[in-house]
């Protein structure tokens, strides 16, 4: 690492950072009594950023000869020296409180890779078996992912850390058959959130024993009555809700969407342009409140610092309904700097920097977008109780956004028709549609403390060429007036 920043300095670079990491990640996938697949992969190389004269550049290898590193890392003085001629403006850093030196990992009971496969197949056939033994269930999938990630960063600024990175997700997908085979229906587990935590996660998801519940409602969602179109009170569970806040909150608060920077992978945003909407822009309702952090306990945007060597803070997204900051970079905050200066905030990255692997260039990535919860003991009982004509969704299911994560439609794993305070039968063929600062303006009740939950996504993918994210987000659940429902079924 040495090497790469001693020979970024004598070619002229006023800054450079180096990544050495060691990747692995393993799957184990099984349907019904069978294994389908099982695959153990990983990757150790060294990725080098260069900026010269305003301008970045870089280039990786995966062989760790010294001449090796050399070579690269004059490629990526090239590049820098070569960027210059199309780049507006120079890159500016913001400052860093210094020079960081430490050490970080992941809050693990159980390293995932020290469990043998045998095991592993073992839980998930297991589940398969008590899911299968529900009338009318025609097939199960299960599978468990594990990632652990060794990443050493060191900056010419003087800053070296290591991290050891670890995330789990144990996965169930339920399918039921009606006696007739005229309808099918399907149930997965995904109100068992992915985490950044070890092996223990998996035992704590009790496979076995929720697979029948997520069986038998996948056999109800057969009887289900379909949902009659019009406008409703919607109630949704954070295992619904986070999906929603991934999509409509913290992929349009990235500041490179704002600033059209990310435009041809689902991108830019209609929070922009930045110096109209900052402080301006009434996001939803005066209850909402959003923040960007990593560092809640066993989420997937847990870290210790960014990929450029910043400590992580917390930091307001929404106040009281009003859009108040982007989630940023070492770049991009100084691109902010008057507005921070304007309302007497320090020009700081907040450290959203971050790369997929050794071989990819770090960018701007969100940290765990959440909601707060209300300052009250509300449950999803509770709020159940506030409802006159509505419908409660549990679980993600499919969904479509636009390129500004402006106009949406998103469905779930299981309805709820509920009429007079009270959960009355199922319904299905259910998703709401929604315009995001009316939706989150209709925002009139969330839970509280008792009742937030973590959710998350292992593969949120942004970048030409494309990169995956971890990140979790949290959130209570939430009651939404008037809330646009349509039909999805097909039938004639």
């Amino acid at each position: 690492m040495q090497v790469a920043l001693d020979t970024a300095k004598s070619g002229g670079a006023s800054y450079a950072d180096v990544r050495v990491s060691a990747r692995r990640q393993q799957n184990v996938g099984t349907r019904d009594k069978i294994v389908t697949g099982v695959s153990d992969t990983d990757t150790f190389g060294l990725g080098v950023r260069t900026l010269v004269d305003g301008a970045w550049g870089f280039a990786g290898t995966s062989n760790l000869t010294k001449d090796s590193i050399a070579g690269v890392t004059r490629l990526a003085l090239e590049q820098a020296k070569a960027n210059r001629a199309s780049q507006l403006k120079p890159v500016i850093l913001a400052p860093t409180p210094g020079k960081q030196i430490g050490e970080w990992s992941s809050p693990i009971k159980t390293d995932p890779f020290t469990v043998s496969i045998p095991e592993k197949v073992a839980l998930l056939l297991a589940a398969n078996e008590a899911a299968a033994k529900v009338k009318n269930i025609r097939n199960v999938t299960s599978s468990l992912f594990f990632l652990k990630e060794e990443k050493t960063l060191m900056t010419s600024d003087g800053s070296y850390i290591v991290q050891t990175i670890y995330r789990t997700q144990p996965s169930m997908s339920i399918t039921a058959i009606s006696d007739d085979r005229s309808d099918f229906q399907t149930r997965q587990s995904n109100d068992v959130a992915p985490m950044g935590l070890g092996y223990e996660h998996v035992l704590d998801a009790k496979l076995a024993e929720n697979a029948p519940r997520w069986a038998n409602e996948a056999v109800e969602k057969l009887s289900a009555k379909p949902v009659e179109p019009g406008r409703y009170d919607l109630l949704l569970h954070p295992s619904n809700l986070w999906l929603t806040v991934h999509e409509t909150i913290a992929h349009p608060t990235e500041l490179d969407r704002a600033l059209g920077f990310e435009a041809n992978y689902a991108g830019t945003s209609f929070v922009a342009p930045p110096d109209k909407v900052l402080g301006k822009l009434q996001f939803g309702s005066k209850i909402m409140n959003v923040v960007g952090d990593r560092d809640q306990h066993g989420s997937l945007g847990a870290i210790g610092w960014d990929d450029e060597a910043v400590k992580p803070s917390t930091f307001d997204i929404i106040k009281n309904g009003v859009f108040v900051d982007y989630q940023t970079t070492r770049e991009q905050a100084s691109m902010l700097s008057d507005y921070y200066k304007r309302v007497g905030k320090p020009v700081k990255s907040y450290g959203c920097s971050y790369a997929q692997s050794w071989a990819d260039v770090q960018f701007q990535r969100m940290p765990n977008v959440s909601i707060q919860p209300g300052n009250n003991t509300h449950t999803w009982e509770d709020m159940i109780s506030q409802m006159d004509k509505g419908i409660a969704i549990i679980g993600d299911g499919s969904f479509s956004i636009d390129q500004q994560r402006y106009n949406g439609q998103f469905a779930g794993q299981v309805f709820y028709e509920v009429k007079g305070g009270k959960i009355v039968g199922m319904l299905k063929d259910v998703a709401y549609q929604f315009k995001t600062p009316l939706f989150w303006g209709s925002m009139r009740a969330i839970g509280g403390p008792k009742s937030y939950q973590l959710g998350g996504a292992f593969g949120d993918a942004k970048g030409q060429p494309g990169q995956s994210n971890s990140v979790s987000h949290g959130c209570p659940p939430a009651l939404f007036t008037q809330t646009n429902i349509i039909n999805t079924g097909r039938r004639s």
